[in-house]
């Protein structure tokens, strides 16, 4: 067949599928090699190239790995990036160990990883040229017109001036050095605080609380009205801000519940992003740092927020490396871009220790919030630690919300900032605190001087709801009035802004706290009938002829069931009968007349 003439085929054009975009593979692999036993050579490198100018996924990974181990001031050696990576469940990346092995046994001096790490940024530029070249192509083939390619071209062109003026070297250090005369014609006074009042732009803060004391129900609330330009907690309306909420705790129908019952919806979500369970690495690494703040450009957030901030961590957290880690991987780069953020941390067992974990949780942020529920629908929020003194010390805030059958009615749970009026009644008081106990004890003319034994029972026949303690202090409260005249420390309280309180006070409460007959509050069961009234005051013991002599006062107070004398301090503590003698505890022994 010699006759036949083969005839001619197209060749295909260069962006077939076996194009691959320009990188320096033998570079690459040389300085993830020398890394892993040199840091000299590791920061070096870090001085002309970071992560993204890496092109493959495998020696980015440990160059991601290596940085933290640099950070965290750890001996470098293919065995410990090894380990490293195999604790972050990733061997596969680097098939299975067998590229760290074979990079960590033949590497090049440290001096001479520099020069490599540049050929590795030259092919990072081209490569971020191809695909400006690539878009551009796309663009057209699309039909985009030419002010719309010049865009394109003139964004590229930014970017690559604001990489070159901001990325690595000399320049890119001494941009942190402080020009004095702007610097000093800076107003730093005139500080405006985010809406809600709890921090400044740049600052960073923690709310700390107790497992379902209705943290991320708060902040919720509040970034969302943050985010959409809304009032919080008595504080004027603000030009919206751009948010990023992270959150690894709550799943998207317990999201969905609680911000329609705030009264979001399509439409009102602002400038709030929310990432759900995002797929990023641990925080206090390197590559989770980059991760975040990766997100935090795409969103362009003014504030992060982190719910909850140890689901966020791979270190141990009673460990403080884990948390300086924290700081410098991810907060320190927030903090120096001006990025505000919110972390949202468990108590620890001892209250009066704060959060739980090591005590470096506290060292980078500006303020500390402790988050409390005091039952009936009221919540302290209180500020242990700050760096600056800015803005209030102490909110206490009422949580309202109203169910209409099993969900929970939109637009209806918010947080009102709760005022101390001296003009408005008690009545509106919330049951179960200091001041509806002390309003309801005046209001049945019960004496200021009346112990606690005393009040309680006189609490039980008014099914007025208080815990020991609130009893405690209301007693301390009467008593300490009475021995002022011309004095109104009543305490009157209310809620004018609110409206009437709700049957529940947040969504997931759990059933079962369903209102009984005679109840005063969800949760309180009534008293049965049948307590004790209050103990009759003795009769006097005046003489009653004229010129008879009136005995001499007991130096002690007496027990108001035997009738011999207490002991002072145990009087004076609120208590009328002797431990033995109270009904409840005691054992009642036989009155003096009675041995007679």
């Amino acid at each position: 067949m010699n006759n036949v003439r083969p005839l001619p085929r197209d060749q295909a054009d260069d962006d077939a599928l076996t194009r691959t975009s320009p990188h320096d593979a033998e570079a690459e692999n040389l300085v993830g090699g020398v890394i892993m036993h040199d840091r000299t050579a590791y920061l070096e490198c870090a001085q002309v190239l970071d992560r993204d100018d890496i092109y493959q996924p495998s020696i980015r990974l440990i160059w991601d790995v290596v940085g933290g181990l640099v950070a965290e001031n750890h001996q470098l050696h293919p065995v410990i990036v090894r380990a490293e990576i195999e604790k972050q469940g990733r061997l596969r990346e680097v098939d299975g160990g067998t590229l760290i092995d074979r990079l960590g046994t033949d590497y090049i001096p440290g001096p001479m990883a520099q020069a490599f790490a540049e050929r590795i940024a030259d092919k990072a530029r081209v490569r971020r040229h191809d695909e400006h070249a690539t878009r551009i192509r796309i663009e057209i083939a699309r039909g985009a017109t030419g002010e719309e390619l010049d865009k394109l071209t003139d964004d590229h062109h930014q970017r690559e001036q604001l990489r070159a003026s901001t990325g690595h070297g000399p320049s890119h250090l001494a941009s942190a050095l402080l020009d004095w005369d702007p610097f000093f014609g800076t107003d730093f006074g005139a500080v405006q605080l985010l809406p809600g009042r709890l921090l400044a732009p740049g600052q960073q803060i923690t709310i700390v609380g107790d497992g379902k004391a209705g943290k991320s129900l708060f902040v919720q609330e509040w970034l969302w009205r943050m985010a959409t330009g809304q009032p919080f907690l008595d504080d004027r309306p603000q030009t919206p801000v751009p948010l990023l909420y992270v959150d690894a705790e709550n799943g998207h129908q317990d999201i969905q519940e609680r911000f329609l019952s705030y009264g979001a919806g399509p439409g009102r979500m602002g400038l709030m992003s929310y990432a759900s369970f995002p797929p990023i690495r641990p925080l206090d690494t390197a590559g989770g740092g980059a991760d975040l703040l990766a997100m935090v450009a795409e969103c362009e957030a003014q504030l992060v927020c982190l719910d909850t901030v140890s689901r966020f961590i791979s270190g141990p957290e009673n460990d403080s490396d884990t948390w300086l880690a924290l700081y410098r991987h991810t907060l320190l780069p927030l903090k120096r871009q001006g990025i505000a953020s919110v972390r949202l941390d468990h108590m620890g067992k001892d209250h009066e220790r704060g959060a739980r974990g090591s005590s470096a949780k506290t060292q980078d942020v500006d303020h500390v919030w402790e988050l409390r529920a005091q039952g009936g629908g009221t919540v302290v929020l209180k500020r242990t630690h700050t760096r600056t003194g800015i803005g209030p010390d102490n909110f206490v805030l009422l949580r309202q919300s109203q169910r209409d059958g099993d969900r929970y009615r939109p637009g209806c749970t918010r947080h009102v900032l709760m005022t101390y009026d001296t003009e408005t009644h008690t009545d509106h008081a919330v049951p179960g605190t200091v001041e509806h106990i002390v309003a309801a004890l005046d209001r049945a003319g019960v004496p200021n001087d009346t112990g606690n034994r005393a009040v309680r029972q006189k609490l039980a026949e008014l099914q007025v709801p208080g815990s020991n303690d609130k009893i405690a202090e209301a007693v301390r409260h009467r008593k300490a009035r009475s021995n002022k005249s011309g004095i109104d420390v009543s305490g009157k309280r209310s809620a004018g802004r609110s409206d009437p309180r709700f049957p529940e006070t947040f969504p997931g409460t759990l059933p079962g706290t369903e209102e009984t007959p005679g109840q005063t509050f969800p949760g309180t069961p009534a008293e049965t009938s049948g307590t004790p009234p209050v103990p009759t005051v003795p009769p006097s013991k005046r003489g009653n002829g004229e010129g008879t002599p009136e005995p001499a006062a007991p130096a002690k107070p007496l027990c108001t069931i035997c009738d011999r004398p207490m002991n002072t301090d145990w009087a004076n503590r609120g208590y009328d009968t002797h431990l033995g003698c109270d009904p409840t505890t005691g054992s009642h022994p036989d009155m003096p007349h009675d041995a007679a």
